[in-house]
């Protein structure tokens, strides 16, 4: 993906494991969280070579005024099945460490944005995973080696490219100083029942087996216990995790003129019985199955501007996309974004009627658990709840240890996939609005609004799989979301009728200015967010949102013959 595009996605992201060796995707199961006694041997393993490396490279010139070493933990099970069979099965588990040295000093180091870039330094190394001291201290020597060469050859560079630079305003320092952290928080251990889980996707995954004209379908389970240990110059001593249960179904198929379908569903929970019960799951499965087969038989979709409903879900990807990308602090500093909201503080951005909160600290809503909850940044900041906009005014950014104008500090949303360098990204989402109705109501609207405009209808978007915005200034400031579930609503009383192959285009600031009413229920968009960082687990709440007026285009069509040969006849299995 393209730095210039973040992307939300309704998908896992890859196991620790797969930094190393090729190993299968994870998705998530988990174990909750039990606080350690103390801290753990590995953390006394990084603290002394912290401070041996960080004593011998002081003599150094450049020589460096903060270092930290960064370890991630994961360990995954998982189980994938399809048609009634099993695809695969597999347990891993692997370590690793980023590390971070800045030369020169707070103000101005090696980090320093030039032309939209910031260096990159770190690799994700492998470590020990019995906290074998000798392993351990070499590889953190040489990494420790190989990083400061490239953070002083940048610093170097960077200080010559800076005359040669038209005169700028005032610059925000490159990095901040925070009040050290230290804490131990280890996640407890569940045991993921393999051969329970294993013969419930099998049984259910033969749903599939009713429905020929679905091609590719597949249901999967993944476990992961993640342990994140991060110490640094400044004091920080920092061991937290989080654990998370994933169950997902998904499918494919072609439309008759060749168009690429597909439907899912998910549930994710961080501990086993906070999952749905078996009747509800099996009940997600029928529902991808037959949604999917009705979208074979739907129209396609013709472009159009017209009023629409998006529901909770698909505004909770509307809001990550158009906005929250946009607030996130690092593109307010980096010349070459589009920097939409950077001269807007204290300006009205959004409807009176709408606050948006950014809460890590939050770990479930609406009974659902949220993917954005974690207790300290990557790094070491303690997380917050941070009110972005309130009635309508934008108040802050979200901020990562790179100040940004008159902020700062952090305020808790530095964050990276681990072998990534760290940047302010997006946690859990709120969306709180002062307008509310009832859906009943929101339709009605809708409704009187398709007759206000003299349209022929209205849309009403259900599900969506994902969306992506271009932020930078060499491309446009627009934004996409996927949906896949969309119906057309008739002023005249007709059903809602299904359509297919639609994307909402548009660009941010008219956007939000089309917002009408929400309805007084929220629903929760769990999802994995791509961008310059790398991917992390994210959160989306929002009620639904009344629009007067949104953009679709038709999604390309890449007009796919099906397979020529017939499908093979399906057998029962007999019992042994």
């Amino acid at each position: 993906m393209p730095l210039n595009q973040a992307r939300l996605r309704f998908l896992p992201t890859l196991p620790i494991s797969a930094l190393f060796r090729p190993t299968f995707l994870s998705i998530a199961a988990g174990f909750a969280l039990a606080a350690a006694a103390s801290a753990t041997p590995l953390t006394s393993i990084l603290k002394a070579e912290l401070t041996r490396n960080f004593s011998a490279l002081a003599k150094t010139d450049p020589a460096p005024y903060f270092m930290a070493y960064a370890v991630t933990e994961q360990e995954t099970d998982s189980i994938s099945t399809t048609m009634g069979a099993v695809l695969s099965q597999g347990h891993s588990r692997g370590r690793g460490v980023d590390t971070t040295i800045r030369v020169g000093d707070y103000r101005f180091d090696n980090y320093h944005p030039y032309k939209g870039n910031s260096g990159n330094f770190t690799v994700f190394t492998q470590l020990s995973l019995d906290d074998d001291a000798n392993q351990i201290q070499r590889t953190l020597w040489l990494e420790t080696d190989r990083v400061y060469r490239a953070a002083s050859r940048r610093l170097l560079q960077l200080r010559t490219d800076q005359q040669l630079l038209a005169e700028q305003g005032e610059q925000a320092a490159d990095f901040s100083h925070e009040k050290p952290e230290s804490a131990s928080s280890l996640p407890e251990r569940y045991k993921l029942d393999t051969l329970g889980w294993t013969a419930k996707l099998r049984a259910w995954s033969e749903e599939f087996n009713k429905y020929p004209q679905i091609l590719i379908s597949g249901l999967n389970l993944t476990g992961r216990r993640e342990i994140r240990t991060l110490v640094d110059t400044g004091g920080t001593s920092v061991e937290h995790g989080n654990n998370l249960y994933r169950f997902e179904v998904s499918a494919s198929a072609l439309a008759p003129d060749g168009m690429d379908l597909s439907t899912f569903a998910a549930a994710e929970a961080s501990e086993p019985s906070r999952l749905p019960d078996d009747a509800t799951l099996q009940t997600m499965v029928k529902k991808v199955a037959t949604q999917l087969v009705a979208l074979i038989k739907a129209p396609p979709a013709e472009p159009a501007v017209c009023p629409a409903i998006l529901s909770g879900r698909a505004s909770a990807v509307f809001f990550h996309e158009i906005f929250g990308h946009r607030v996130e602090g690092h593109r307010q500093k980096d010349v070459a974004e589009g920097q939409t909201f950077t001269k807007m503080l204290n300006e009205p951005v959004l409807p009176t009627f709408l606050s948006v909160v950014f809460d890590p600290t939050l770990k479930q809503i609406e009974g659902v658990d949220l993917n954005g909850y974690y207790d300290y940044d990557d790094e070491g900041v303690k997380a917050r709840p941070v009110k972005v906009v309130e009635q309508g005014i934008l108040k802050t950014f979200l901020l990562s240890r790179s100040p940004v104008g008159t902020f700062e500090h952090s305020n808790g949303h530095g964050r990276r996939q681990p072998g990534h360098e760290i940047v302010s990204r997006q946690s859990n989402l709120l969306v709180q609005s002062s307008n509310q109705v009832s859906d009943a109501e929101l339709r009605k609207q809708l409704i009187a609004e398709i007759k206000r405009q003299n349209k022929p209808y209205g849309l009403y978007f259900d599900e969506v799989s994902s969306g992506y915005t271009t932020t930078r200034r060499q491309g446009l400031q627009a934004f996409t979301v996927v949906p896949i579930v969309v119906y057309k609503v008739y002023p005249d009383g007709r059903p809602d009728e299904l359509i297919r192959g639609v994307d909402i285009v548009g660009t941010p600031l008219a956007s939000f200015r089309k917002i009408l009413a929400t309805s007084n229920r929220l629903e929760v968009f769990n999802g994995y967010c791509g961008a310059e960082s790398g991917t992390v687990p994210v959160s989306a709440v929002s009620p639904a949102i009344l629009v007067s007026e949104i953009e679709i285009e038709k999604k390309k069509n890449p007009q796919q013959l099906p397979p020529l040969l017939p499908r093979p006849p399906f057998e029962t299995p007999t019992a042994e």
